[in-house]
């Protein structure tokens, strides 16, 4: 069957479409996470600070303080992992699949603070409490790295938002039927960003946690897939 000039004009568009979607769908990806991250930050910080104040003043043990510091800590980054996009909680694993124990801190906050042979158990009243000051000190704090990527990510999602918006009011601008073709626009953004994410969500089933390359490329596929199928259904 011959292809018709409608056709070709329907290809073209659909091509745009994806391209529009895809770009609309990387720019969600890399502003929600860095915002989340942001989140997790100021939600960490604050728990140490709070936890900090009541031990110094006698409210809690400094024990107690390092027990709830680790555990809020570990708690809030499960929570914002699980707001997070298939991209953003895969690249989280590959970092840190998991929290540290408080077991875990005490020793290496031992090690670190009164030498490689130091037992915690032979350690003073005052020596153990400044460990355990040590631990909530640290609950409060994010990897510096990872911030400052997270910042890069947010300005490439703006301006992937912004270069999505163009080609969208390029499309339009160049339609017959600019009513439409505004509806078409929007079925196509949602479409693209909605689909990246199941893409991105099956591909980390598939590949398992931690594997963020895994979790792009089905995210880049399944926005493509989406916005094009949808252009070409419209």
């Amino acid at each position: 069957m011959d292809t018709t000039e409608e056709d070709y004009k329907k290809i073209c568009q659909a091509t745009l479409d994806g391209l529009q979607g895809e770009l609309a769908n990387g720019g969600t990806y890399l502003t929600i996470d860095p915002r989340l991250r942001l989140e997790y930050s100021k939600l960490i910080k604050a728990t140490s600070n709070d936890l900090t104040s009541r031990a110094a003043s006698g409210v809690i043990s400094w024990e107690q303080a390092a027990s709830e510091a680790q555990d809020m800590r570990n708690s809030i980054m499960e929570m914002i992992r699980g707001r997070s996009t298939p991209l953003g909680r895969a690249m989280a694993q590959q970092l840190k699949r998991e929290g540290k124990t408080l077991n875990a801190l005490i020793a290496y906050k031992t090690r670190q603070n009164f030498g490689e042979s130091a037992i915690f158990n032979n350690l003073s009243e005052l020596q153990k409490n400044k460990i355990y000051a040590d631990i909530v000190k640290s609950a409060g704090k994010s990897n510096p790295r990872v911030n400052a990527k997270m910042l890069t990510y947010s300005r490439a999602g703006k301006g992937l938002l912004v270069l999505s918006l163009a080609v969208s009011v390029y499309v339009i601008a160049t339609s017959d039927d600019k009513v439409a073709a505004v509806k078409q626009e929007a079925v196509v953004t949602g479409s693209g960003i909605l689909g990246g994410m199941a893409g991105g969500a099956v591909a980390g089933l598939m590949c398992g946690p931690g594997a963020p390359v895994c979790v792009t490329i089905g995210a880049f596929v399944g926005g493509a897939l989406a916005s094009m199928g949808m252009s070409l259904a419209w």
